[in-house]
């Protein structure tokens, strides 16, 4: 049997304070209990790389097919379907998210990133996730999807609601119950849209990525009406949300090791490597879910079928096993396969999205406001599960 994660240790899991500086949990938890138990649910949770990557790689063991409770009606597409079906979904959505129509975008989101930096640059201060991190990649998506950049505020509320719903409760408050209303609510305004933007589409065709979407075809049928909802519903949350907590993790890093950032300041060529090793060091989705198919053993501890086990990818990433000097960040690392986008059949579909963005922020952002630091008194405040700074104060030129 795996040995049952005591209350502390659950709880530091997801401790706010933990997800400032996550890497000694998981450290903590790789050498005294490699698989463990949640104290509260029972559920296995895993933290070495390789059991991690191994299981990931292998669907017909663990399986997406896991209820995230994020309000969803069905499945989400292609997320929480296994193989063959989700890689009938893969096979048309790949190449939309291809490296070279990623690239494309690059001129428009370099604009927009300065047109960002512009707004700041004078006031020698401002809070990061509002004033950056949230809007240059979410413009970028919703530009990408052809929704209207104006309705930006009503699709960072609906992905609130349905990620975190705490937010829209009174502080302090830990009313589940509350949290799960408001949840389905929003879900519910979320599939709305989208039924009156397919119909919209539909009688007025635009090129864009929702375009290609009711245009796309499977074994030469074009998808359902519900097959649309699907897949708009999870690129939604994920365009919203990952590469914003991504950035905002990134750059607070950046503001507390001054010495790291006068690197990549000194010399730009940095910046991709910087933005693969702080994917690895950073992590911020931190586990993803998968439920086992069958009893298995992992390092001599018992799952069964039907549970939900929580794989940690940011524990993995982190792992001296498998990393040279894991607990040190080097932006010159050699051969860095983190699995910070996933790994096997549902490897993060966005990934090159992702990592253009990242880049084309850091270049930009380092042009022009190279030397920032965190506000004096102020602590930045992160969240549980994925990782957005959700209040990231900076200062510069002062």
């Amino acid at each position: 049997m795996a040995e049952l994660l005591d209350h502390d240790q659950t709880i530091r899991l997801f401790l706010p304070e933990t997800m400032r500086c996550p890497q000694q949990a998981y450290a903590d938890l790789r050498s005294k209990c490699p698989v463990g138990r949640m104290f509260f649910t029972n559920s296995p949770v895993v933290s070495h790389f390789k059991d991690v990557h191994d299981a990931l790689r292998d669907p017909e063991t663990f399986s997406s097919e896991v209820d995230l409770k994020l309000g969803n009606v069905r499945p989400m597409i292609p997320q929480q379907l296994d193989p063959p079906a989700q890689t009938r979904y893969r096979k048309i959505l790949d190449p939309l998210f291809s490296r070279k129509k990623m690239a494309e975008l690059v001129p428009a989101i370099r604009s927009h990133a300065t047109a960002l930096i512009d707004e700041v640059a004078d006031k020698g201060e401002c809070e990061f996730d509002s004033a950056f991190a949230i809007p240059l990649p979410c413009t970028a998506f919703l530009s990408l999807f052809g929704l209207p950049l104006s309705d930006l505020p009503t699709f960072l509320e609906m992905k609130d609601g349905i990620i975190r719903p705490h937010k829209f409760l009174p502080p302090g408050s830990s009313d589940l119950a509350k949290a799960e209303e408001i949840r389905v609510t929003t879900s519910q305004r979320m599939y709305s849209y989208f039924e009156d933007e397919i119909a919209r589409r539909r009688a007025h065709p635009k090129q864009d990525l929702l375009g290609d979407l009711l245009a796309a075809e499977i074994d030469g049928k074009k998808l359902e009406h519900n097959e649309i909802l699907d897949i708009c519903y999870l690129m939604l949350i994920a365009g919203l949300d990952t590469v914003t907590a991504t950035l905002g993790c990134n750059i607070a890093y950046l503001a507390a090791n001054p010495d790291q950032r006068r690197r990549i300041v000194e010399n730009p060529a940095l910046i991709p490597g910087a933005v693969e090793e702080l994917l690895r060091w950073e992590t911020p989705v931190t586990a993803v879910p998968r439920v086992a198919k069958r009893d298995v053993t992992i390092q001599g501890f018992e799952i069964k079928a039907g549970e939900i086990v929580t794989f940690l990818i940011g524990s993995a990433n982190t792992d001296d096993g498998r990393f040279e000097d894991a607990q040190s960040v080097d932006f010159e690392r050699e051969h860095n396969k983190h699995v910070a986008f996933g790994i096997g059949p549902h490897r993060c579909l966005g990934s090159h999205l992702a990592r253009m963005e990242l880049q084309v922020a850091m270049e930009e952002w380092h042009k022009r406001i190279p030397d920032y630091s965190i506000k004096a008194g102020e602590t930045p405040t992160y969240s549980p599960g994925i990782r957005e700074v959700m209040y990231l104060p900076l200062v510069w030129g002062r």
